[in-house]
């Protein structure tokens, strides 16, 4: 959320050369799909030892890398927009650096988008099948999409435990939406609206 919402905030709010060919850099790696950087990637931990560790699943979401963080940073920058330049000028005016206006002006403004993003971060990484399934060997390490997965083998499923299990597991993403959708509908409804 941290490292998404400064991205934005400098691709909409900050003016400096090569702005939009980055920009446009960042949402190239959207169109790249997943399945591309795969092998590299799992290379890549495997050579820095943090195979059947949680760092392959939490070092790239910090960085703006996986889980969504592209679309994150742009649906970020979406709303930074639609918020009126001219506070940035009166605090610039009154003597603010560009961190003070993050932190002060844009961000309080931003909840319903900061909300949306972490409810799409949150589900994102909760569901996330293939991540874990690559980079954890043990059953201690699993996570609980590569636990329901247990449920399952070759020539037996046990039903009654899958189905107990996945009501579990699908019970905080309720909860957490039952709670958060006025934000949530809020947040992407005013997102892409120009003043």
């Amino acid at each position: 959320m941290l490292t998404c919402s400064i991205a934005a905030f400098s691709f909409s709010r900050l003016r400096w050369r090569g702005r939009n060919v980055v920009f446009a850099l960042l949402l190239s790696g959207v169109m790249l799909p997943y399945a591309v950087t795969l092998i590299p990637t799992f290379v890549m931990w495997q050579e820095l030892g943090a195979l059947d560790t949680i760092l392959p699943l939490t070092v790239p979401s910090w960085f703006a890398g996986a889980g969504g963080g592209v679309f994150n940073v742009f649906l970020l920058r979406q709303f930074f927009l639609t918020i009126p330049f001219e506070l940035d000028e009166a605090a610039y005016i009154d003597g603010a650096s560009p961190w003070r206006v993050y932190w002060t002006i844009v961000m309080p403004l931003s909840k319903p988008a900061i909300i949306v993003v972490t409810i799409f971060t949150f589900i994102g990484t909760w569901n996330d099948f293939l991540g874990p399934l690559l980079y954890l060997n043990s059953e201690e390490n699993y996570t609980l999409s590569l636990g329901l997965a247990s449920f399952q083998s070759i020539y037996i499923t046990q039903w009654g435990y899958l189905m107990a299990a996945s009501a579990a597991v699908i019970a905080p993403i309720i909860a957490l939406f039952f709670f958060l959708q006025r934000y949530f509908i809020e947040g992407v409804t005013l997102t892409g609206i120009k003043n």
